[in-house]
This record gives C-alpha cells, sequence and structure tokens, in this order.
C-alpha cells in the first residue's frame, strides 16, 4: 500500500473517498464565457510583457520586420511557414521565460542558486529559439 500526499493530509491510494486533486478556486466558467475570459487574460499577458520586458518588445520588434519580409523573398509556402513558424516561437519562448522570471522573483528576489538555475534555463531556451530562426531563414535563403 503506497502512500501518498494531498493537501496537508495523508491518505492511503485504496481510500475510496480521497480526493485526487482540489479544483482552483478560479476554475468554473465553461463554454464561450471561458473562452472569453482566457482571450482578455492572454490580452493582459501581452501587455504585461510588451510593459515590462525589453527583451520581448525588441523580438517583437523583430516579429514586425521578418513576418511581412518573409512575404516578400522569393520562397515556397512551406518555406514561409517554416520562416515565420520559427519567429513565432521565439515570441512564444520568450513568453515562457518571462513568466518563470516573475514567477520565481514573486517568490523571492534573493539571489539563490535554483532561482538562478531556473532563469539560466529560461535564457537558454530563447537561445535556441533564437538560433533556430538563424539556421531556418538561413537555410532556406541560402539554398
Amino acid at each position: 500500500m503506497r502512500r501518498t500526499l494531498f493537501g496537508d493530509k495523508l491518505m492511503n491510494d485504496t481510500d475510496s473517498n480521497a480526493q485526487t486533486h482540489e479544483e482552483s478556486p478560479f476554475k468554473g466558467k465553461t463554454g464561450l464565457p471561458r473562452l472569453l475570459n482566457a482571450f482578455g487574460y492572454s490580452l493582459e499577458g501581452f501587455k504585461a510583457a510588451f510593459k515590462h520586458e525589453d527583451a520581448f518588445r525588441q523580438e517583437v520588434f523583430f516579429a514586425v520586420v521578418l513576418i511581412p519580409l518573409a512575404f516578400f523573398l522569393e520562397a515556397e509556402a512551406l518555406h514561409r511557414v517554416l520562416m515565420i513558424g520559427s519567429v513565432f516561437l521565439v515570441l512564444i519562448v520568450e513568453l515562457l521565460n518571462s513568466a518563470v522570471e516573475a514567477a520565481v522573483d514573486r517568490v523571492s528576489i534573493e539571489r539563490h542558486a535554483l532561482a538562478k538555475r531556473a532563469k539560466d534555463i529560461g535564457s537558454a531556451a530563447v537561445f535556441v529559439a533564437l538560433t533556430n530562426v538563424v539556421m531556418t531563414w538561413g537555410l532556406i535563403l541560402l539554398t
């Protein structure tokens, strides 16, 4: 018999009344209201990233330049998709990195090895995404 920890209370796996997880108090809306709320939260996330994150603003600037450029260059449709997709991937990874950094800073702004590791790994993910843009655009344009 394995014992697991749920909240503050230990329970047996065989306990038929054991709650496997607690629902978030923020959950509950479904259907169109949930979609509208999610869209609003996404807009707030874009605004916050643009306002507070220099790197995100820079990457948005490059996206505004590179995405239209992909349509003016002589490239097959699949190549355009890859070029534009690689740019969007940078924005996605930067948003996730910014979220990790904000969460780490929320816990504590004191220097800690695990906080540094989390931030460094997020930065490495952005670097990989940027390298992907350079490789994708370079390979398509040079072949």
